[in-house]
């Protein structure tokens, strides 16, 4: 192994990391807004019955299956 080889590996690894960590803050950051946007759905009435959606365990259900996805794509 020459040593352009090994420089090259460890940009790798650690470009690898920032990038995860970039897109991971990203997805935690849209998940987690509290904008106009999930005000206006919380307040309309659903067409099944109950007036208010239970969103917090389906963003909490949306945060884990991407962390299971990142920790899968991993392998």
């Amino acid at each position: 192994m020459n040593a352009n080889q090994i420089i090259n590996m460890v940009v790798r690894m650690v470009f690898r990391r920032v990038l995860n960590k970039g897109i991971s803050a990203g997805i935690n950051a849209v998940s987690n807004r509290k904008g106009q946007g999930g005000q206006m759905a919380e307040r309309q009435p659903r067409q099944g019955g109950s007036s208010v959606p239970n969103v917090g365990k389906t963003q909490k259900r949306a945060r884990q299956a991407t962390k299971l996805a990142r920790r899968v794509g991993r392998f």
